[in-house]
């Protein structure tokens, strides 16, 4: 249950909207691809949830990096420096291009997890929102043929 939709942790390690879980959070499913790894659509393709609630809200994602990194280069020095017994350099080495290589990543999940703190799962808004937008067809005028 604790990786089911629905769930903070599934919405935030499989990059989905935090108000549907459904729809993706970036246009490029891959993180790697750097000229486009932080493009972001403006709202959720499923649910209209805003991606951007107000102007520069994803500076405070900037916090929970720190934390991740911090995570990170604990984990990265223990292994490195205690498990595999390297000298200081290689250690710092070692830090260097784990950081580089899962840069990336954690920009993404840090983004996602600040998202999700702030926008909580409503079962119903996907289905809500396609209501809404059936409505809106049913309802629209037909199209003038005569021309």
């Amino acid at each position: 249950m604790a990786f089911s939709k629905g769930s903070k942790l599934f919405g935030i390690v499989r990059n989905k909207c935090p108000r549907c879980h459904e729809g993706d959070l970036f246009t490029n499913p891959n993180p790697y691809n750097l000229a486009h790894f932080s493009d972001m659509p403006k709202r959720c393709p499923v649910c209209d949830q805003s991606y951007e609630p107000e102007p520069n809200f994803f500076y405070g994602a900037m916090y929970v990096s720190y934390g991740y990194a911090v995570a990170l280069f604990v984990a990265t020095y223990i292994v490195a420096n205690s498990w595999l017994g390297l000298g200081l350099w290689q250690t710092v080495g070692a830090l260097g291009v784990v950081s580089l290589l899962l840069g990336p990543f954690l920009f993404r999940l840090s983004r996602s997890t600040y998202f999700h703190l702030f926008v909580h799962f409503d079962p119903k808004a996907a289905e809500e929102h396609r209501a809404v937008q059936t409505d809106h067809s049913t309802n629209a005028p037909a199209p003038d043929t005569k021309s």
